[in-house]
Formats: C-alpha cells, structure tokens, sequence
C-alpha cells in the first residue's frame, strides 16, 4: 500500500495556548464554593443546580485542559497517531456530564416544584450576578478558540449555558423578592436542565461520530467514486474507508484499480491528481490507495473486513 506523506494541513489555525481556560478553572471553582454554601443557606434549588452545574464545567475545563496539552504532544512508535484524539475524547465525556447533571435537575425540579419551599432571595440575586460576572469573563476569553476546535467549543458550551442559567436564576431571585413566587426557583431549575439536555446531546453524537469512525457528514462517499473513476487511467475506485482522525485531519484510504499496467512513477503523477482533487472538493487532507491491476477482489465502494 502506498501512503501520501504530504499532509496538507492548513497552519492559520488559530493556536490554542490553555491559559484562558486554566483561568477559567480557577474562576469557576470560585463561582462553584459560593453558589453552593449561598444554596444551603438561602434554601434556593437553581441556585445549587446552578452550582452543580458550575462544578461539572470546573471537571470538564480541567478535562479540556489536560485533552488540549495531550494532544500537542508528538507521535512516537508506540503511539503513531500521538493523542491526537484526545480532544474528542473529551468533548465526548464533557456532553455525557452535560446529559447525565441535567437529568438529575429534572427530576429534583419536580420533586421541588411538589414542595416548594421559601427562598432567602437576596443571597440568589447577589451569588447570581457574581456567577453571571464570572461566566460571562470565561465565555469571553473561550469565545475564539471555540470556533476552531471541538473540545474547546464542548467547554465553551459549559461555560455559555451557565451563563444563561445565572441570568435566569437572576430573574428567578427578582421575581421570588419583589412577588413572593417561590415556585419560580423549580421551573427555572427544569428549564435550565431542559436545555442542557437539548446541547449536551448535540455535542454527544458529533463526538460519538469521531469516535466511532463516521464518514463525516459534510463528505458523501458516492460522489467521491464519481469524481475519482472519472479521472484519466482509472478502471475504478473501492474498498473505501473515510473517517475523522480529529478537527484537523479528515482520511481516506482505498484501492484504486487501473485500467493497465502502470509504472510506480506514473502511479507518482495520478496520485498528486487524487491528492489535490481530494484536498479541494472534499476537504480530505491525508490519503493512503493501494494501487491494483487485474487483481481478483471485492470490488464493492464500501467492504467489511
């Protein structure tokens, strides 16, 4: 099998450092302590959903943290691929957090909103607008790396849907001083948890979808085949595999029978054809084809070894 080792990897991506999100950790383990002993002390669910929803983003962005400092490291001859995966590795455990705490709010939202109980609303509106503050400084200094990367978009997304919890468990503590509407508190904590779920399961299956080896969703295999066996001296294109080493690298590896016996140099010219064709219409930036000529196989697009 012969692999092109001309990678085309784009280097204008933008450069993540990990200082913004170290400084999110410790911003969020601030946020974190007070939520949680002004909750024990004011009696106010949202606002100890709302800490635990806080804690789960200090367990993701340490995870992130540590995914993002991994996956600079260099392949070696035990690992040839590095930890290139280890990003979505962890936004796939930052979303299943994500699902598995907004549950939990749901079903301690109900049982609340069944016994309400009088909420001490001040300490709300105060611990709100701090945590409101915090969250709005971290999502600020995440906002850019969010775009390019998946792992950090999965602690980004933490990051935002605390903020807007804050910001309604702010209306929540307002409405609980100014009208005594106490049951206010648990269907802001089942409304928090609602939309959880709804971006957590979001991030869960695109990351799952890496994981699992999915031809990604932007590329479709057929016009690839195509494309590829309309190009000069090529009988046909099969076995092929496409799937997502991480953000950065899309792959593809397939045989290619020719229509006659070629030399390896021709092969040399007819791959750089693929190569860029591959690289402009699909996005694909790493390519590996065996070449074949007369050989009796599968020559099925898609063969389950």
């Amino acid at each position: 099998m012969i692999e092109n080792h001309a990678h085309n990897h784009s280097h204008s991506d933008h450069e993540l450092t990990g200082r913004s999100l170290l400084f999110s950790i410790f911003l969020n383990i601030g946020i974190t302590i007070a939520q949680v002993i002004g909750g024990l002390l004011s009696g106010s669910l949202s606002l100890l959903s709302d800490a635990l929803h806080n804690f789960s983003d200090v367990i993701s962005l340490i995870v992130s943290f540590f995914a993002n400092r991994l996956a600079k490291r260099e392949a070696s001859i035990k690992r040839t691929f590095g930890f290139k995966r280890a990003e979505i590795m962890a936004a796939f455990i930052n979303a299943a957090s994500l699902v598995v705490i907004a549950i939990i709010l749901v079903f301690e939202a109900i049982e609340r909103l069944q016994n309400p109980h009088k909420i001490s609303a001040n300490i709300v509106i105060i611990l709100s607008v701090v945590a409101i503050l915090g969250n709005g400084l971290s999502v600020l200094l995440l906002k850019q790396d969010s775009k390019v990367n998946m792992n950090m978009r999965s602690a980004y997304l933490h990051l935002i849907t605390d903020l807007m919890a804050s910001i309604a468990v702010l209306i929540g503590g307002l409405l609980m001083k100014y009208y005594q509407l106490f049951w206010v508190d648990s269907m802001l904590t089942f409304a928090i948890a609602i939309y959880l779920i709804i971006v957590g399961y979001d991030l869960l299956k695109r990351s799952f979808k890496v994981l699992m080896l999915y031809t990604p969703d932007t590329i479709e295999v057929k016009e690839i085949v195509n494309t590829i066996n309309a190009l000069p001296k090529i009988k046909s294109i099969h076995h092929i595999h496409v799937w997502q080493l991480n953000e950065k690298e899309t792959h593809l590896e397939a045989h290619i029978d020719f229509n006659s016996d070629i030399q390896v140099s021709e092969f040399g010219e007819v791959l750089h054809t693929i190569e860029d064709v591959l690289q402009k219409e699909f996005g694909i930036n790493h390519v590996t084809l065996q070449p074949e000529y007369g050989k009796e196989d599968n020559k099925d697009i898609i063969v389950q070894d």
